[in-house]
């Protein structure tokens, strides 16, 4: 018999808040969250039964080819978010899946093509689950970066022109725009980014 405080799910049972999952990202939702900083990952539209409890631990992945991109812990739902228009299921409006991000690996994703799923939420042993995020390593350390955008823009007065800045980076967005970073003290060595990964920006190096 199975009590309020553990779930079953292909055989296995967890008390709550010990079990261990694996999440695929839905379609065009991994470009989403490598756009913009988000502290929580919100899936809607998931079958209630046999999904995970808040403190389960969470490995995200994304498919094609199938990789590890984050780690997290599920969290009790809050009120709906604002829409997004960087996050495709940002207008919907059931009852989320919340995982919050204890690391994430975005723009360092590692193979897990040898998980075997069994849909968009999937229940793993806990070993599986501790070798696949040992994958990860060590978290990098931080640093502080130097982070900009310039626009040349055309206007009346200094005012009109941030008014004009802002229109612009919320028409326009990451998507569109090349944001410039480097690390603090070495200007040198900026870079720029367009939808989350390095982009060249100088035109005589592209002939």
């Amino acid at each position: 018999m199975t009590t309020d405080t553990a779930h079953r799910v292909n055989g296995a049972s967890h008390p709550e808040g010990t079990g261990t999952w694996a999440v695929l990202l839905p379609a065009g939702r991994y470009d989403a969250e490598r756009l913009v900083h988000h502290d929580t990952l919100e899936l809607t539209e998931l079958a209630d039964a046999g999904l995970p409890r808040p403190g389960d631990q969470v490995a995200v992945l994304a498919d094609e080819p199938l990789r590890l991109v984050a780690v997290g812990r599920v969290s009790a739902p809050t009120a709906q978010r604002p829409e997004d228009p960087d996050d495709p299921q940002s207008d919907r409006v059931s009852q989320p899946l919340v995982v919050a991000y204890t690391r994430r690996a975005f723009d360092q994703p590692v193979p897990a093509d040898a998980l075997v799923l069994g849909g968009p939420v999937t229940a793993l042993d806990p070993g599986t689950f501790r070798e696949l995020v040992d994958r990860l390593g060590p978290p990098p350390q931080r640093r502080s970066w130097l982070v900009s955008l310039d626009l040349p823009i055309e206007a009346d007065s200094p005012a009109e022109a941030v008014r004009l800045f802002w229109a612009y980076v919320q028409e326009l967005g990451p998507r569109e725009l090349p944001a410039f970073v480097s690390p603090s003290g070495d200007e040198l060595a900026m870079q720029a980014f367009v939808l989350g990964a390095e982009a060249n920006q100088d035109p005589e190096e592209d002939d």
